[in-house]
């Protein structure tokens, strides 16, 4: 694979200031960024689409929309929406939400997910955007996404239209799940992988366990293979590298990216 389809999300480099993120991307030849609303929010979006833009790099996706269980959620996701038209990408990440006093059971935060999801989805289509459920590893299940497989969000997903609602596959949140594969081909063939991110499975993890996303190549995901299934799946966009990990935002974040462009080429 060459960095064709390659994709790096701010957070992975997060120390890093959006122009300068920017103009190593450039430098490197990546071709893509993938983009978080509050940092975008504190540069402008207006400015952000600009800068952008005027780099000659796509938007792979805007994180994130959801949390779905909580207060306000529908302005917020509007908004979302709204951002990810203007900042000239066609696909919001959904991170859905967990259990709340409201919702106090799993089946019942998903049924209001759902619920939520049914109400944005014509709103984006309208808007040409996507809307990608992300499943999140069930240690998540709680406070941040009650839906944890691949198969549950379809489950979701499969009750709109593809070109509104799909998911995002992630090796960081799916790689344990051996009914992944499968779900990952009954996706494809309905057009509706409209994510793929990468990300390695470290141990120990640390004592925040979000912030334990490890370097491609460093861990125990077998991150080659799960291109290839993506792939024969039938998914040929961005490939976006997302890395939560507080050793390497402490480093010098151009110093980061070259590596995540090196491991890419990799793995």
């Amino acid at each position: 694979m060459n960095l064709d389809r390659l994709g790096v999300n701010q957070m992975t480099v997060k120390q890093l200031p959006l122009p300068e993120l920017v103009r190593a991307c450039v430098r490197l030849g990546v071709p893509g960024i993938g983009l978080w609303r509050e940092p975008v929010r504190e540069y402008g979006v207006t400015e952000t689409a600009r800068l952008v833009r005027e780099a000659g790099l796509a938007v792979t996706t805007l994180c994130r929309g959801g949390f779905f269980t909580s207060d306000g959620w529908e302005e917020d996701n509007r908004a979302a929406i709204d951002e990810a038209v203007a900042l000239g990408t066609d696909t919001l990440v959904l991170v859905s939400g967990g259990l709340t006093p409201a919702c106090p059971d799993l089946p019942a935060a998903r049924a209001r997910i759902t619920e939520a999801i049914g109400t944005l989805a014509p709103y984006a289509g309208e808007r040409g955007i996507r809307l990608a459920i992300e499943p999140l590893h069930p240690m998540y299940a709680a406070d941040r996404c009650a839906v944890s497989t691949l198969d549950q969000a379809l489950e979701i997903a499969e009750r709109f239209p593809a070109a509104q609602v799909g998911v995002t596959v992630d090796t960081y949140h799916l790689w344990w799940d051996d009914r992944a594969p499968a779900a990952v081909a009954r996706a494809g063939a309905a057009g509706r992988i409209h994510s793929f991110q990468l990300a390695d499975w470290t141990t120990p993890l640390p004592a925040g366990v979000l912030t334990g996303r490890g370097q491609l190549g460093t861990g125990a995901i077998d991150l080659r293979a799960w291109a290839d299934l993506v792939a024969e799946a039938g998914y040929r966009g961005p490939v976006e590298v997302e890395l939560f990990n507080d050793a390497l935002w402490a480093r010098d974040g151009v110093r980061v990216l070259e590596e995540t462009v090196e491991a890419f080429l990799a793995v």
